[in-house]
């Protein structure tokens, strides 16, 4: 079986036909490429700021060449989100409004043992037909055999239980694509990192999308400052989670509905 693209004439028919069938699909020429070079030029401080602290706390085992929670004021971030290219694909994957649930990255060198590399699906509890996450990768390098590519086992969003390694290693495809495309797959999908046998780096940004009641791997709005999301367009603070928030006290609880932290719309 062939790897699925589809392209920006792509339609939502397209999409709803290959996310159910496969459980992934390609997007090419999605992100631009001066886009692209600010994201891998802020890679390798982002890499070092947060390698240092899973070293201070003893948990740089198996966490080679990932970077986690890239959401920041003045990177690439926000850019990345306020232009995302499958904006419909997730709200229609998703049933409406969703919220971002994570942004990672990963330097995938011919060094690198990571845990990203096991068989896993990115969502502990498998929701079968209940669609409560959606993950994208963006193709920082191209995706090929030699430089650990993404192994997917097409259709096994719809499988319950783990697939034996010998039976994943057979059926598994890996996901050739070009730097500036995006992949789009089921969180029940079950997928590996690949190995990179060659001498240069293979560096890709992970994101999750959640319906918005799922509660997001980092308090982005949070950490970002509260005045900070009043100056964001509003469907950069529906992404990011402003309207997703939990109060913290009776004070922020007891307000009119239109000044709640977790506004009417939200699922």
């Amino acid at each position: 079986m062939k790897n699925t693209f589809i392209y920006k004439r792509a339609t939502l028919a397209d999409f709803r036909q290959a996310i159910d069938e496969y459980g992934w699909v390609v997007y090419e020429k999605a992100i631009s490429q001066r886009l692209i070079s600010d994201v891998t030029a802020a890679f390798d401080s982002s890499y070092h700021i947060r390698r240092e602290i899973q070293m201070l706390n003893g948990i740089e085992v198996n966490m080679e060449g990932t970077l986690h929670h890239l959401l920041e004021k003045d990177n690439f971030s926000l850019e990345l989100l306020s232009k995302l290219y499958c904006h419909r694909e997730l709200k229609d994957f998703l049933g409406g409004n969703y919220i971002l649930n994570g942004i990672n990255g990963v330097i995938n060198s011919k060094k690198t043992k990571t845990y990203i590399q096991n068989i896993h699906r990115d969502v502990r509890t498998f929701s079968s037909e209940n669609k409560i996450m959606i993950q994208m990768i963006v193709v920082l390098d191209d995706f090929t055999l030699f430089n650990g590519a993404t192994h997917f086992l097409s259709g096994s969003h719809k499988l319950d239980r783990r697939p034996d390694e010998k039976y994943f290693k057979s059926y598994a495809q890996q996901a050739i694509a070009k730097k500036g495309s995006i992949i789009l797959f089921d969180s029940n999908l079950w997928h590996a990192g690949g190995i990179n046998y060659t001498r240069k780096v293979r560096r890709a940004l992970t994101l999750g999308f959640t319906k918005p009641y799922i509660k997001q791997q980092f308090d982005y709005p949070r950490y970002l400052g509260y005045e900070f999301g009043e100056t964001l367009a509003a469907d950069l603070r529906q992404i990011i989670g402003y309207n997703a928030r939990v109060p913290a006290s009776l004070h922020e609880y007891y307000q009119p509905i239109e000044q709640r932290m977790y506004k009417s719309d939200q699922g």
